[in-house]
């Protein structure tokens, strides 16, 4: 009895083994099965499955074909995404090529109408003349503290600062405002954080960013009056001479700006071409030119773009420009959508790159 019963024993553990080794092949089946799902590649069979029954096979084809479907719906690949600076950089690319050696060049941009921002580059430049639109807008925010309005000669002299560049007029209004100290105090409140003022009368070595000038155009263009600590008066009236700048000064970030809708400069408003403020300065120690442009542009594709470009190292103030122009154009395109994009910002570019102002001849000179 003892030697029937043995080999009964053994048949009954070889059933046990063998439907063990099927189950276990085919859940191993299943798992790759999946695992291939989520890499995106698709497997008729596993290898499992492949040495089972041919009728086993079909199944588990047919399985697997349900299982990757079901998987692939479920769990679509997303687009990838790629940083809005770090196209800004590749944009930038032929600019930065093609730039003097010794040239140096920061750009910040910020389309309008989707919140989208970027920046190239965080070192601190020269401001030049651009730091005349944080000096009347330190005046008007003072203004609106003492709950007054501006005076007929600090009007006069915004006027010439901003649409002539007049350099009398910036340190009359750079004096009036606490210079230094005043400007740090205002700029704090408009959340600027890398930018501090020129020693004694020196403004226009006031040193500053990209970043931080296109924070002070948010402050300056803001269309919700939560988001300026200027008053919607003090921004229209800033808004308005920077779009009232004088014709020779038509450069710098106007290259980006469409050549459709207007043919002269802007007022102010939303439907002008530009607003925008520049500065040029050729320093005395070294002879090379900080060229330097900030404003408003609307694009060939009729959005609104907030633009800042400084640059330094520049052996010409024509070169200078033409470095800030083509980092201007680089900076929009980012954005721009050019499949409604209905003519060339380039027209607009060289036509007064040699131009200074008419009022001073040349930016503040320094001498250092």
């Amino acid at each position: 009895m003892a030697s029937e019963r043995a080999p009964r024993r053994r048949s009954l553990i070889n059933v046990v083994l063998a439907a063990a080794v099927v189950m276990g092949g085919t859940g191993a089946g299943t798992a790759y099965v999946k695992a291939q799902a989520h890499a995106g590649r698709v497997s008729s069979a596993s290898p499992a499955a492949s040495s089972s029954s041919p009728s086993a096979s079909a199944s588990s084809s047919a399985s697997a074909s349900a299982s990757v479907s079901e998987e692939a719906s479920v769990e679509p690949q997303a687009e990838p995404t790629v940083d809005p600076d770090t196209l800004l950089s590749q944009a930038l690319k032929p600019v930065t090529a093609a730039a003097e050696d010794g040239a140096k060049v920061s750009v910040a941009v910020l389309d309008v109408e989707s919140g989208d921002s970027a920046t190239y580059g965080n070192g601190a430049f020269d401001t030049a003349s651009i730091v005349k639109v944080d000096i009347l807008a330190t005046l008007l925010l003072q203004a609106q503290d003492e709950d007054r309005r501006l005076t007929a000669q600090e009007k006069q002299y915004a006027t010439s600062m901003i649409e002539v560049s007049d350099n009398t007029a910036a340190s009359a209004l750079w004096t009036a405002i606490g210079k230094a100290s005043g400007l740090a105090a205002a700029n704090k409140r408009f959340g600027l954080t890398d930018t501090e003022g020129g020693t004694g009368m020196l403004w226009g070595l006031t040193q500053t960013t990209a970043a931080d000038q296109l924070t002070l155009l948010r402050q300056v263009f803001a269309t919700d009056g939560a988001a300026s600590q200027l008053s919607e008066a003090s921004r229209t009236y800033l808004q308005g001479l920077m779009g009232s700048i004088s014709v020779d000064q038509d450069w710098g970030v106007s290259a980006a700006a469409t050549t459709a809708t207007a043919t002269s400069t802007g007022t102010g408003t939303a439907g002008a071409r530009f607003a925008l403020k520049n500065g040029w300065l050729p320093r005395t120690a070294t002879g090379l030119w900080d060229i330097n442009s900030i404003g408003r542009v609307t694009g060939a594709d009729g959005r609104e773009y907030l633009v800042a470009v400084v640059s330094n190292g520049n052996t010409t103030q024509a070169k200078g420009i033409s470095l800030v122009e083509s980092a201007a154009r680089a900076a929009v395109s980012v954005f721009e959508d050019t499949s409604t994009s209905t003519n060339s910002t380039s027209a607009s570019s060289t036509s007064t790159s040699t131009s200074t102002s008419t009022s001073t001849g040349v930016d503040q000179k320094s001498s250092s």
